[in-house]
């Protein structure tokens, strides 16, 4: 007989939290979707059907990036050209003639309105927003093209952390897992050179395929802000996920 692993209370509570996330995620889509409140009652009929028909017991590992790529595969060129690559994907220091692209980007509203809070909307407003010294943006280059950015923001170097963004602007280069390994490299930059201890992130909504992705580079759920922004009229929910330096080695070295 399998012995029953009792969880600490801190892993516990961050696995309930998951779980209301999900199920609210997965009620809201629904709602979008056009299903009516009594058809969610069959729809969770439906769950408990597939439940009981599972034959077998998951023992699938937890499911991470590294078996993509780990830390001997990045060309570490940071010291003598300022770049970071991967892939055919590198990161570099933005530069300010990449501002009018990123204006041209942030004209689609979805992209705009995914962003806590949003960037600055006018080219004046960008170019001092990105000159902050609190921040440090990337370009991110596939095959040398720019893709789009990845950011550090509230630099908090007392604190050893810091808050990541990104930005896949370009249509073209969706699906392409250009995005994932411009992550790996930003945190390899954040971890590897500046020996900082913490990245955070924020979601809007309650975003399981957000969550997911960043759960596969470590991060883990720190909490959910209900109704904390106003984007577009309308209440958002606001997800904190964080990684430490610690648990980025423990995956990837």
């Amino acid at each position: 007989m399998k012995k029953h692993v009792e969880c600490p209370p801190g892993v516990r509570q961050h696995h309930e939290q998951m779980l209301r996330l999900v199920a609210k995620s997965f009620y809201n889509e629904l709602i979008n979707y056009g299903v009516n409140e009594t058809e969610i009652l069959s729809v969770a009929g439906h769950l408990l059907d597939n439940v009981i028909q599972k034959s077998a017991p998951s023992t699938k590992q937890a499911d991470y990036y590294n078996s993509h790529f780990t830390l001997k595969n990045v060309q570490d060129e940071w010291l003598t050209a300022s770049r970071l690559s991967v892939q055919e994907v590198s990161i570099a220091p933005m530069g300010l003639e990449a501002i009018p692209q990123i204006l041209s980007w942030l004209q689609a509203p979805d992209i705009q309105q995914s962003f806590y809070p949003k960037f600055p909307e006018s080219e004046k407003e960008l170019i001092q927003y990105f000159q902050n010294p609190n921040r440090e943006y990337f370009s991110i280059l596939y095959k040398n093209e720019l893709a789009g950015i990845m950011g550090a923001e509230n630099i908090d170097g007392d604190a050893l952390k810091l808050e990541m963004r990104k930005l896949v602007g370009d249509a073209r280069m969706h699906g392409k897992g250009i995005g994932k390994r411009a992550t790996f490299l930003f945190l390899y930059n954040v971890f590897e050179i500046r020996k900082f201890q913490k990245v955070y992130l924020h979601s809007l909504d309650i975003n399981i395929r957000n969550i997911n992705l960043n759960g596969k580079f470590g991060f883990e759920l720190e909490g959910v802000f209900l109704e904390d922004a106003m984007v577009a009229n309308r209440k958002r929910d606001v997800v904190r996920m964080a990684l430490t330096g610690q648990r980025w080695l423990q995956i990837f070295a």
